[in-house]
């Protein structure tokens, strides 16, 4: 990561950008304003990914940020441009996402700075080892003239690939659930229990499986993942004991997504109990729905239009930043066509020419920013 930080404050700093790094790791770039005193747009996004992963979720944000900047060709507008390199996003690590960019919005807390990765090292000493000083956490907080928040994001899905259309417009991020079930049986000999007397925590496991596909099948919308099977005793030759299972649901709407995870918690308590084992369940994330600010949403769309691209407005499936930094003030992203749909793998691309429209469609929003009276210095903090 200090290497990434190097290379970006050397892409930036000629364009006139100040850099610095906060107490959790955001790489933070501040370009002037024309004139003072003068509101602040962030445009950032994460550069951390996953393992396995590929090379544009997240950091492509980033790079479109000083791209935008550079295209400015030394234009100074009213207000000033925080670019902004998040540190942390995906939680694989700590198993927590969004570390970097709550730290902007004031939620990194004493009980978050305490929690550890597999090798025992707390998130408050990773950032000591890091070279920062986690008790000036404050300082990484959101600017008193932070006006909006933009982030550029390749789609990660098959929708505007399959739309043949480059950019779209967010309106919303969806909430998401993530639960862990364990499904508690008997072990036993795999050669000598008949089955009509096992106590089968994978033949249970694998029943409601079939439910949550078909659960999510059955409404509009909703999206349910099953990630991660964990057997024990894990042998060939032995019944499993146990299943442990992760659940991840996704939905725009918040009540649909909590009636779907209900709908499926109840599955499984029934499957259990007909099969004569047990079943536990404990949430690990209750992540609510975000609108986007519907008056960006709009300039994002007019600047699409005007750099000859197709309109389209769609709701996100993954989290984003975005979704964390619009619990203070305003928030848009700009979505980039996936060809295949193929994200968090060494596969996932994008489209040069696709680049180069948002960069286009980027400056057009900054210029319509630069002539809405909303962002006069001062008067447009939510």
């Amino acid at each position: 990561m200090h290497e990434v930080h190097r290379e970006i404050t050397r892409w930036i700093e000629p364009l006139g950008v100040t850099v610095h790094v906060d107490a959790v790791g955001n790489l933070r770039g501040i370009y002037p304003a024309s004139e003072t005193p003068a509101s602040r747009l962030l445009i950032g996004s994460h550069l951390d990914t996953v393992p396995n992963a590929g090379a544009f979720d997240g950091i492509l944000g980033v790079v479109l940020a000083a791209a935008c900047l550079e295209a400015l060709n030394g234009e100074k507008l009213p207000y000033a441009i925080e670019v902004i390199g998040f540190s942390e996003e995906e939680g694989v690590r700590f198993g927590v996402p969004f570390i970097g960019s709550r730290a902007l919005v004031g939620r990194v807390d004493n009980d978050l700075l305490n929690i550890k990765d597999s090798r025992g090292i707390s998130l408050r000493q990773a950032i000591q080892d890091f070279g920062l000083d986690p008790s000036q956490m404050d300082d990484a907080a959101l600017h008193p003239d932070a006006c909006a928040y933009l982030e550029f994001h390749i789609e990660q899905g098959p929708v505007l690939d399959k739309l043949g259309a480059p950019l779209a417009a967010v309106e919303a991020i969806a909430g998401q659930s993530k639960w862990e079930l364990t499904f508690q049986g008997r072990a036993n000999h795999a050669g000598t229990t008949p089955m009509n007397l096992r106590f089968d925590a994978v033949a249970a496991a694998a029943e409601w499986i079939s439910g949550v596909e078909k659960t999510a099948n059955g409404t509009p919308g909703l999206v349910a993942t099953v990630g991660s099977i964990e057997a024990k005793p894990g042998a060939t030759n032995v019944i499993a004991v146990e299943a442990r299972l992760s659940l991840d649901v996704r939905h725009r709407d918040d009540a649909v997504r909590e009636r779907g995870v209900d709908r499926l918690i109840h599955q499984a308590t029934e499957i259990s109990d007909r099969r004569h084992l047990q079943v536990r369940s404990t949430q690990h994330l209750n992540q609510p729905a975000v609108v986007m600010d519907p008056s960006l949403a709009a300039q994002v769309e007019q600047a699409i239009r005007k750099a000859s691209c197709p309109p389209h407005r769609m709701v996100s499936g993954a989290g984003h930043d975005a979704m964390i930094i619009a619990e203070k003030i305003p928030a848009a992203m700009i979505f980039l066509r996936t060809p295949g749909g193929i994200s968090h793998d060494p596969a996932e691309s994008v489209i040069v020419e696709d680049v180069a429209k948002a960069i286009e469609c980027g400056v057009h929003l900054l210029h319509q920013l630069a002539s809405d009276t909303t962002f006069h210095p001062r008067t447009c903090r939510a």
